[in-house]
């Protein structure tokens, strides 16, 4: 059959960049389905889009469906007709699904049976009708962050929808939308003031360059990458371009001309992170950094939107943009050095955390509180120690100045500036600064150990507190981040400070105790612990440890992170290495905690004992101190394979020894000595749970 390739461009008014990629992609993925549906064959479905358009080609549709004769089977005869020879429910049923009358049907043996057939003939369907149906449906179906409504009608889109493009080969297809109808005639680059008509769609593109529009994405991406690449070679430069923003860029420009910039010297003395987010956040310029130093310089990068040759007039405009936003910036700074540490820590007061919690200066002397007492969990060094609490006490100093409140996303980093400037020891400038990390998966934790103690007491807090007022995360509703805040504590104590969560969590619900909040401090506690753990073991599976192996070990007495995935790892790696050891050891283990009565103890007579029950005896007791001493010294393989050990002589135990004898003594002996071949695993996994599947 013949084919022709489609085209659906849906120009509008400036689209924001980001959502703008989730649409061009659903528009094309509904635009193939609805192709799909309707047994239309089609080649490749390519989406495009530039600020004001969001474009779909269909390459090689066939210019009609295939005609087809269907015969759909239904119900048995027996079934749907009764005894007068009328349709039954489930024939009026079957045929009413299908669109057409219960006496339409007939009756016709297949596999022995008699069934009753629906034979329906499908004639073929031009693609122009088709495509009109498709277009139409799936316009309305793309989903914005806000939509707009303008004029007389009710239809939404992202923006003001202004013109549609609709054509099959060089045949414009009907297809209308909030009062647009589609038509051949684009627009081209706005400051262009040109609506060229595409007399086809194979001319598309290169009618779109020549009115200064690129309208291929990926085009468009690459000559901002050449660009970038062109000044960085050409001045010995690196430009910092963060993903998000990138893509940001790539779809706010139509035709893009990368240029450099730059800004007075004397803005390189206020901290780099608030210029580059000034310029990054407001400006989406890009800043530059010295190839060699790493410095950061007075030039950046734009990315102007235009075929002319304008490049000083744009440079110009955007250089005086950027000083604008500089000038802001100084000032913030400034100003914010002639206030101390303790002058903004005291307005902490007036800021409130939770309401049921109170205010953020409540909640740093909650956490100043608890990093010292982190301090002595982990052993720290009476130095490090002060510098972690020196921290803690004005880490949150900074939310209230005003770098912090125009910048947001520098809190910790203007902290740290202030602290520098105050003459605060670096070490505790640095924990200042990274006392919210990690703040995602993947984020950097604290670069020293004081910013660890007071990135763990932080999270903590927030997360005892939210779990003492009885709001813990519920689903998807996680407002204050407590599974990513989790997840955090869990990298920085299995990374820096190698201690556990469960003796941290008292300390912090102890604090809240003292400021008033009232809750059952036992219930609490293993709630929060609860919580942690949860985490925990999702971080286990999702470093492929099986779910078993790691309900194994979580049914142990090991919680502390960094000794958690040793063991979790030690007992993947030997069970991947003998599988059937362990298999045959994780039924063993669990049909002796089946059997084993913990009120009997563990004292075995010795004297009672046959060949068989004597090895387990002295197995269980030499795999103890085995255990004994790998923990101590925290070899977890060596732990395991003390445990691996003890598969000989419990199988022998169970092929050749009646554990329920008749005989009391005997009988509870046996029990006993069960008792004391589960003991060797009881501080280290549930071995049983490796049984569980089978």
């Amino acid at each position: 059959m013949a084919t022709r390739d489609y085209l659906i461009e849906l120009g509008c008014e400036e689209l924001p960049a980001i959502p703008l990629y989730k649409a061009t992609k659903q528009f094309g993925d509904l635009v193939r389905d609805g192709l799909d549906a309707a047994g239309l064959a089609h080649g490749d479905v390519r989406s495009m889009s530039t600020p004001r358009r969001i474009t779909v080609i269909v390459s090689s549709l066939a210019e009609a469906t295939e005609a087809e004769s269907l015969s759909l089977r239904g119900p048995a005869a027996a079934i749907a007709f009764d005894a007068d020879g009328n349709p039954t429910k489930a024939a009026q049923g079957f045929a009413r699904g299908k669109g057409a009358d219960a006496f339409e049907l007939v009756v016709r043996e297949d596999e022995g049976r008699e069934y009753v057939f629906l034979d329906i003939e499908k004639p073929a369907r031009p693609a122009t009708e088709i495509i009109t149906e498709v277009v139409s449906a799936s316009i309305p179906k793309l989903s914005w962050p806000r939509s707009q409504r303008w004029g007389r009608g009710h239809e939404t889109f992202g923006r003001p929808l202004r013109w549609i493009v609709s054509l099959f080969g060089d045949e414009v297809v009907p297809v209308r939308f909030a009062g647009v109808e589609a038509g051949r005639t684009t627009r081209g680059l706005r400051v262009l003031h040109v609506e060229p008509a595409i007399a086809d769609v194979a001319s598309y593109e290169s009618v779109l360059e020549d009115a200064g529009v690129i309208v291929d994405t990926d085009r468009r991406r690459q000559l901002i990458l050449d660009g970038i690449k062109k000044i960085e070679d050409e001045n010995g430069l690196r430009a910092e371009t963060p993903a998000k923003i990138f893509d940001e860029v790539v779809n706010l420009v139509e035709w893009p001309q990368v240029l450099m910039g730059a800004f007075d010297e004397e803005f390189l003395q206020v901290p780099h992170e608030i210029i580059c987010e000034s310029m990054l956040s407001n400006q989406r310029y890009f800043p530059l950094y010295n190839a060699q130093s790493g410095e950061l310089t007075r030039n950046f990068i734009l990315v102007a939107n235009t075929p002319l040759d304008v490049a000083d007039t744009v440079v110009d405009g955007n250089e005086r943009v950027v000083r604008a936003r500089l000038y802001d910036a100084k000032f913030f700074y400034d100003e914010d050095l002639k206030v101390s540490l303790e002058e903004f820590r005291s307005r902490l007061a007036r800021v409130g955390f939770q309401e049921k919690l109170g205010t953020v200066l409540q909640k740093s002397e909650r956490v100043e509180r608890l990093s010292s007492a982190i301090c002595e969990v982990a052993g720290l060094d009476a130095e490090t120690s002060a510098d972690a609490v020196r921290a803690a006490h004005f880490a949150k100093a900074d939310l209230v100045s005003g770098a912090v409140i125009e910048f947001t996303s520098q809190q910790g980093v203007m902290g740290a500036y202030y602290a520098k400037a105050a003459g605060e020891h670096e070490d505790v400038a640095i924990a200042m600064s990274d006392h919210y990390r990690p703040r995602f998966a993947g984020d950097e934790l604290p670069r020293n150990i004081a910013g660890c103690v007071v990135a763990v007491a932080d999270k903590l807090d927030t997360i005892a507190g939210m779990f003492a007022i009885d709001e813990p995360p519920t689903g998807s509703k996680d407002p204050f981040a407590l599974r990513r805040s989790a997840i955090g504590i869990l990298n920085i104590l299995r990374e820096k400070l190698h201690i556990g969560y469960e003796e941290l969590v008292p300390a912090a619900l102890e604090a809240y105790a003292e400021q008033g909040i009232e809750f059952d401090a036992g219930a609490v506690c293993a709630s929060v612990c609860a919580f942690i753990k949860g985490r925990l073991e999702q971080m286990a599976r999702d470093e492929k440890i099986d779910a078993d192996t790691v309900a194994a070990v979580s049914a142990g007495s090991v919680s502390a992170p960094v000794d958690y995935f040793a063991l979790a790892h030690a007992l993947k790696d030997a069970r991947d290495n003998d599988a059937d050891t362990f298999d045959n050891l994780a039924t063993a283990y669990a049909r002796a905690s089946h059997l084993a009565d913990a009120d009997l103890g563990v004292d075995v007579d010795a004297s009672l004992l046959g060949d068989a029950e004597r090895e387990l005896l002295q197995a269980s007791d030499a795999a103890q101190a085995a255990v004994d001493a790998a923990f101590s010294a925290k070899d977890f393989t060596a732990v395991i394979a003390a445990l691996a050990g003890l598969r000989a002589p419990v199988d022998r135990f169970f092929d050749e020894v009646l554990v329920m004898d008749q005989d009391e003594a005997l009988r509870t002996n046996r029990l006993r000595l069960l008792n004391r071949f589960e003991a060797v695993f009881s501080d280290v996994a549930n071995i049983g749970e490796l049984a569980r599947k089978k």
